[in-house]
């Protein structure tokens, strides 16, 4: 018993805490009664005391100005701590089975709160197409017990991951990476600003039982693929989300119309158009192209200096999008471009791979296809209101319909406040972490798929690798413990036991990778 429950109303329940337990915010408690159980959730804690405010002030006055050694009469009777609940879930006896509903009545009055145990949440099972999110979290207490998810569901019908910087936003993600490779149901296309997943020098992707399909522009690694791309296969719609004026999109669409493929050579060499525009006007969408595309002209001819090509590169786009249908990860090294550069590259895959699911929606063959799930960091540069003012791009396109088509978007913001509500109400699953602000919290509240009006200091107070996870297709918000990644990779079979020396390497690795993220708190210490 940690608990009684003495006040309250539906979703506002007050239990006194028992002397010498201790609640957290977040700590799930479970109620019995009669016809099953019912879980609720501390959501806010405070003072309660039999003695009145202005004797408690005058009690602490004279033990600190005076010395005296005051005691309370009957102190654990008289002086304790409330909690306020909330309910979660209700858990049914259904003879030998129990069944978990939406919670709609109260435990009895005066009724005994206690701890969870891992037997009474049985009715968490694994889904066929299962996702791994995490530990279910108490408090600050992991109950190892892991949570999963249905992916097919969560991927084609959107994720939103926010969190403020260093709670770990790309720890997370890495796990639901690793996770879902290699699984049948889904494909994930990476954009990698960072080029933090695939692991080039430490513990990563690279290291997947089923591998990963690596494109960077640099220092290939063995085994995977120079990014080149055609600068043929851009269309005026696949840049829709730069900053251009509405004289500058009519000519770069007159261009196209007239010119076909060759639309970006005919800007830069000022080839005539049946409809005149201002020269101004062809000068700067002419000047943004070259600088976007990192192209040079000498006069005569239009030269390629970095990753868009003349010649090279035609096929690039059709084979990242056919590896996607076969199911597998793929991963784009971004870190080596501007933003627009990188969002230009995810701007012309999403568009391919969801007109190829169009086609196969009308084909009546999109069923056999996988889910693919696009992972877009700093999501509110293509979805944030004042770039969705100025027109729609396939990325805002995804988040209103790529449901129906089964693609989906994993979008990761630390300012969730500047996405649109509607796009947010198209997040179905929210994966919260630590939000300091109350502008940024009151946006996830308001979207979230179950009420979470009275977690706002819960949300506030997640440490790192804490995390509350909200979704339509879970029974309830969930509080979880993100697991380290090196530790995830390392407890998988692709090590095999102990005395695999691959398996010992990896071990070293990661102590390694602790030590030198030990050594930038502790500088110039000598680690054991």
């Amino acid at each position: 018993m940690k608990a009684q429950i003495i006040a309250g109303k539906y979703g506002e329940l007050v239990a006194r805490q028992k002397s010498g337990e201790e609640l957290e915010l977040g700590e799930i408690l479970v109620s019995d009664g009669e016809e099953g159980k019912i879980l609720l959730q501390v959501y806010d804690l405070a003072y309660g005391s039999q003695i009145s405010q202005q004797n408690l002030e005058l009690i602490s006055g004279m033990q600190m100005e005076e010395n005296t050694d005051l005691q309370f009469l009957e102190p654990n009777l008289r002086n304790y701590k409330i909690a306020m609940l909330k309910n979660l879930i209700t858990i049914k006896k259904q003879g030998t089975k129990t069944g978990a509903i939406t919670s709609k009545s109260l435990p009895k009055f005066f009724s005994e709160v206690r701890e969870i145990k891992k037997e009474d949440l049985d009715f968490l099972t694994k889904p066929k197409d299962s996702l791994f999110t995490g530990n279910l979290r108490s408090g600050t207490k992991d109950l190892e017990i892991p949570v999963y998810l249905p992916g097919k569901s969560v991927f084609s019908h959107h994720i939103l991951i926010t969190g403020t910087t260093g709670k770990g936003k790309s720890v997370l993600m890495s796990n639901l990476i690793w996770d879902a490779t290699g699984k049948d149901y889904c494909a994930m296309l990476v954009l990698d600003p960072h080029d933090e997943y695939f692991g080039r020098n430490k513990i990563g992707l690279k290291d997947h039982p089923q591998g990963v399909i690596y494109y960077s522009s640099k220092n290939i690694p063995t085994g995977q693929r120079t990014l080149k791309i055609n600068i043929e296969a851009i269309k005026p719609e696949h840049i829709s989300f730069m900053n251009f004026s509405s004289p500058q999109s009519q000519a770069m669409n007159s261009y196209y119309k007239k010119y076909k493929n060759k639309w970006i050579e005919a800007v830069i060499l000022e080839k005539p158009l049946t409809v005149d525009f201002n020269e101004a006007t062809v000068a700067v969408v002419k000047r943004k192209l070259m600088n976007l595309l990192d192209l040079d002209f000498d006069g005569e001819r239009v030269y390629c200096e970095g990753l868009f090509d003349i010649k090279a590169g035609e096929t690039t786009i059709n084979d990242i999008c056919s590896e996607l249908e076969k199911s597998k990860t793929v991963i784009i090294d971004t870190s080596n471009f501007s933003g627009q550069t990188e969002l230009l590259i995810g701007s012309l895959v999403s568009s391919e791979a969801l007109r190829r699911y169009k086609n196969y929606k009308v084909k009546g063959q999109l069923e056999e296809k996988p889910v693919i799930s696009i992972i877009l960091e700093e999501a509110p540069r293509v979805l944030g209101k004042e770039v969705l003012e100025r027109g729609s791009n396939v990325f805002s396109t995804i988040a209103r319909e790529g449901r129906k088509f089964k693609v989906g978007l994993v979008a990761i913001t630390q300012l969730p406040s500047l996405i649109p509500r509607v796009i947010l109400a198209n997040m179905n699953t929210k994966i919260i972490l630590g939000t300091e602000m109350a502008s940024e919290r009151q946006a996830i509240i308001e979207s979230a798929s179950q009420d979470l009006s009275s977690d706002g200091r819960s949300i506030a107070s997640l440490d790192k690798g804490e995390a509350i996870v909200s979704s339509n297709f879970g029974r309830f918000a969930m509080p979880l413990t993100i697991p380290f990644f090196d530790e995830e990779v390392l407890k998988s079979k692709t090590f095999g036991t102990p005395k695999n020396n691959n398996f010992l390497s990896v071990k070293k690795q990661i102590t390694e990778n602790k030590k030198e993220k030990i050594s930038h708190v502790f500088s110039g210490v000598e680690l054991n």
